[in-house]
């Protein structure tokens, strides 16, 4: 058995019966292409309202129009922005984490070690953004859907690279180096010629 080294960007792999320290491989959102609208409809109401601030007719006061330009902003700027905001995926060496909520915050994981299957769906929009919905199942628990992630392709290679390497890993802990005689550390393969 060798000992894998650290060559390039590839971080060394423990020592077996060593614990792996957890390291944060990605943090992301979902795209934000859909805010697209939001900041459109800021633009829109912000011209408006300069427009006829002052220029209303009879009836209708500034105030009114401050006050409906405001709730138009906050139903459809802030709102969205927040919803878009309060979701947060993080992939580490050991687990896939998803959090969402701004008031009462949920969190789920999935943990690499155990396995699971990846999909994802890529409808023409997420195609065009390179985006899509990686949906993981254990076939245990509920499926995890990681919702409109870019580029998706790069985040399933993640993904099944972690999952791979932490099976790996498990394999080996779990069969032991008892086979090794006490104090032999494995040799180290030699540097790839560059």
């Amino acid at each position: 058995m060798t000992q894998p080294t650290a060559y390039g960007n590839r971080l060394a792999a423990p020592p077996p019966g060593v614990a792996a320290p957890e390291r944060l491989v990605a943090r992301t959102r979902g795209s934000a292409r859909r805010l697209g609208w939001s900041g459109l409809v800021l633009i829109a109401v912000a011209g408006a309202t300069g427009w006829f601030t002052g220029n209303l007719p009879a009836p209708f006061e500034d105030w009114m129009l401050w006050s409906a330009a405001g709730l138009v902003v906050l139903l459809l700027v802030v709102v969205p922005w927040i919803r878009w905001a309060s979701r947060i995926y993080t992939i580490t060496t050991r687990r896939v984490i998803a959090r969402s909520g701004v008031f009462a915050r949920e969190a789920r994981e999935y943990t690499h070690a155990r396995g699971y299957s990846i999909a994802v769906r890529r409808g023409p929009l997420q195609r065009l953004w390179g985006a899509g919905t990686i949906t993981l199942t254990n076939g245990i628990d509920q499926p995890l859907r990681l919702h409109d992630i870019p580029d998706v392709v790069l985040v399933q290679e993640v993904l099944g690279d972690q999952v791979e390497v932490s099976q790996i890993l498990a394999h080996r802990d779990a069969q032991g180096t008892s086979s090794l005689p006490e104090g032999m550390i494995p040799p180290r393969p030699p540097a790839p010629s560059l």
